[in-house]
């Protein structure tokens, strides 16, 4: 039997592991042919990306006064809404007035106030006094005094429709009008302060005591009207009638005239507000049927 030969052993084991490497290498370009074949390349990882920088906390932002410019839009407020005019409902218009019945003097208006905030008192009385000329008078109330016009031209028509008044002469007629009606001359309540101003605008001087008769202007203060005067020794109805004769005559014509004698009647226009000087009270001019008078005074 043969001894192998020195060295070949070596080569023997390079032989087996080289043809084992050329082996496996050859697998390896087979898997990746079949790979490239099928359309999927190999996969390869991808790296992670980097972790973010930590950022420095931005200061809060600097406050800022108020002031009067427009705000930014994102904090102005929304504009008003204005409605279509469909939406817009129309104006209210006044109920129409109630019709006054027939007979019933209508109430007083508002153009039936004068200024100086006196009230033409509604209304027509009948005539008064059986001839002579027909005067025709209105009656204003100060809406100041408080008092009821009505029941305040009721009572100036009483007094100038008795028959001891003015008419009773058969030369005159007397008839209270209103409204637009035309009037000779108007009878007017009024203040003290009123009344002063009134007379003084013609040239008279009461001292807001007294009342008094301009042309075409009958003013009769409150007071007097609501109290009369000291000593009078009468009703209050009384002076009341005697102060509308005693100024409705003054605008008739008449003059002052002065007491007869102690314990008679004072005439009409004798001037009851200073004093009766003896006389007794009276407030007409005509008594039995008969014009009752005294002395002028000049």
């Amino acid at each position: 039997m043969a001894r192998p030969v020195r060295g070949r052993r070596g080569t023997a084991v390079r032989d087996r592991w080289g043809t084992t490497a050329v082996a496996a290498l050859a697998v390896a370009v087979a898997a990746g042919v079949a790979l490239i074949g099928q359309g999927q390349p190999p996969a390869t990882p991808t790296p992670a990306p980097p972790a973010p920088a930590p950022q420095a906390a931005s200061p809060p932002p600097a406050r800022v006064p108020p002031t009067d410019t427009a705000l930014p839009a994102s904090t102005a407020p929304p504009p008003a809404t204005v409605p279509s005019p469909a939406t817009v409902p129309p104006p209210a218009t006044a109920p129409p007035a109630a019709a006054v019945p027939p007979g019933v003097p209508a109430p007083p208006t508002a153009s039936s106030v004068p200024p100086d905030g006196f009230v033409d008192v509604p209304g027509e009385s009948p005539v008064w006094g059986t001839g002579g000329p027909l005067r025709r008078y209105r009656v204003n109330v100060q809406v100041a005094t408080g008092q009821d016009p009505v029941a305040f031209a009721a009572a100036v028509d009483g007094t100038l429709a008795d028959p001891r008044s003015w008419t009773a002469s058969g030369e005159l007629r007397l008839q209270r009008v209103a409204g637009p009606e035309p009037a000779d001359f108007t009878i007017y309540l009024a203040t003290a302060a009123t009344s002063e101003r009134m007379c003084a605008e013609g040239g008279l001087s009461t001292a807001g005591y007294t009342s008094c008769q301009l042309p075409g202007q009958v003013i009769i203060n409150l007071d007097r009207w609501l109290t009369a005067v000291p000593d009078y020794a009468a009703p209050l109805s009384v002076y009341r009638a005697y102060v509308i004769n005693h100024e409705v005559g003054h605008e008739l014509g008449e003059l002052h005239e002065s007491c007869p004698g102690p314990g008679r009647p004072a005439p009409v226009m004798q001037q009851q507000t200073y004093g009766l000087v003896g006389c007794v009270a009276n407030a007409w001019p005509y008594l039995d049927g008969r014009r009752y008078a005294g002395d002028l005074i000049p």
